[in-house]
């Protein structure tokens, strides 16, 4: 059980780590926890996905919970269904982007709020290990079972303004992007890849954030012509994008893209990654929008999102946040998004990405640190006539015409650093300057 309750989920490798019996503990300590009536459980296709679902659906009916059986689906589908069935809380097994021994549940209260390990996780664990589940329980949960397809379909088309079949070319890395897009995809000429479902993963990682995993993608898009390609991860919450000319879309500009089809409708508010290049706030202020800074983590971009009354927010790992859908991911909505807008602008999307590509980025890079605390100090102290500071994720130090974020893991001795400039020889010069001083 050591080390698979985690900040933001329970994930550990199946049956080692994560099995039945240990599912069926969970069910009960969840259903103490939440004290509610009903729960909606989603899976994967993880071989393992359907033996933990009837052992975490036995704790919690044994625990007086009904369960609602949504069936295998994507997260996003989970997550609507929560709200759509107005359920006290929902559970999705799947091990997202990890390999295929790995299995996982991410935990929510009622209407898709996340329970991380500060809000629920922890409390979980601590029931689980002490066997303090409720002992006087009357009666026992029913399960039911709900197909949540339909309504989810009719969810995602009603965004819809596209006035033509663009072609689509999706990458499904043999998981459930098939299912998150099932509904719309007779709205495009679409033409998939990895579709069989198979959670071995025979082709290759279920992760876009790893940039050869869409190397087949970027190929395709580029051999039959399509407008663009969507590469799934595991779950279908996260996806990356690939233009017309088989490029891919760093996901903070792809933010901006769709920050824009959503402007359209009037302003609002808009949350970005403080990773973001400072295109995207430029952006969202140019369509007449708020821009807010969020911080790392979907559990508290999706506070922040309640808590500002923000429409959308964007992460710079891929995760696409929406109002509509509980505040939480949606690709297939991601992808109806940037659709309205092809076909409202009639540009190409590599035409519509080419004016926020405008700062060169050093992209994530992470350090081995032996005194995090020590670093950080030497960096303030070397960058203290910064134009702007500040602390939201880590710490952030702004100039005229560069900017960096330096930033700690949570589960390493990493210093992980963030930073863009307006120029290509600016960025370079700048970091390498800071690696210096981290790495020495």
């Amino acid at each position: 059980m050591a080390g698979i309750f985690k900040a933001y989920d329970i994930r550990g490798i199946y049956p080692d780590q994560l099995n039945e019996k240990l599912a069926e503990k969970i069910g009960r300590a969840y259903a103490t926890f939440l004290k509610g009536e009903n729960v909606v459980i989603g899976r994967d296709m993880r071989p393992h996905s359907l033996p933990l679902f009837k052992a975490l659906a036995k704790g919690l009916t044994d625990q007086g919970i009904d369960v609602i059986d949504i069936g295998m689906c994507s997260t996003p589908m989970s997550y609507f269904a929560n709200g759509k069935l107005k359920a006290d809380g929902s559970i999705m097994i799947t091990a997202s982007h990890n390999t295929g021994e790995w299995n996982g549940l991410k935990l929510c209260r009622e209407t898709a709020i996340p329970i991380s390990g500060a809000t629920g996780i922890e409390e979980i664990e601590r029931i689980v290990r002490e066997r303090a589940w409720s002992k006087n329980i009357s009666k026992k949960g029913e399960i039911t079972t709900y197909d949540i397809a339909p309504d989810y379909a009719e969810f995602l088309r009603s965004f819809s303004k596209i006035d033509r079949k663009l072609k689509v070319v999706a990458d499904f890395a043999n998981s459930m992007g098939s299912y998150e897009i099932a509904g719309i995809r007779d709205m495009f000429e679409l033409i998939p890849l990895y579709e069989e479902l198979d959670g071995t993963f025979p082709n290759h990682e279920a992760n876009p954030l790893i940039t050869e995993t869409l190397d087949d993608l970027c190929a395709k898009v580029k051999e039959v012509g399509a407008d663009f390609g969507a590469g799934f991860d595991g779950d279908a919450d996260r996806c990356g994008f690939v233009d017309n000319e088989g490029n891919r879309i760093s996901m903070d500009i792809f933010s901006g893209l769709i920050a824009q089809d959503i402007l359209s409708s009037g302003p609002a508010t808009i949350l970005y990654d403080l990773r973001s290049s400072q295109a995207v706030r430029e952006c969202i202020e140019e369509n007449g929008g708020t821009p807010i800074m969020c911080r790392v983590g979907h559990a508290f971009i999706k506070a922040q999102m309640r808590e500002t009354g923000a429409i959308f927010a964007g992460e710079l790992s891929g995760h696409y946040y929406f109002k509509e859908n509980n505040f939480a991911e949606s690709q297939g909505l991601a992808m109806i998004k940037l659709a309205n807008l092809i076909c409202k602008t009639n540009k190409t999307v590599s035409e519509l990405t080419t004016p926020l590509c405008k700062y060169y980025a050093s992209g994530e890079i992470n350090s081995k640190v032996a005194d995090v605390g020590a670093v950080v100090t030497m960096l303030k102290e070397k960058y203290a006539d910064a134009k702007h500071k500040f602390e939201l994720d880590g710490f952030s130090f702004e100039f005229e015409d560069w900017w960096f974020n330096v930033r700690c893991s949570n589960t390493e001795p990493l210093l992980r650093l963030n930073l863009e400039a307006k120029t290509e020889e600016k960025m370079r010069h700048q970091r390498n300057e800071i690696l210096a001083t981290i790495r020495t």
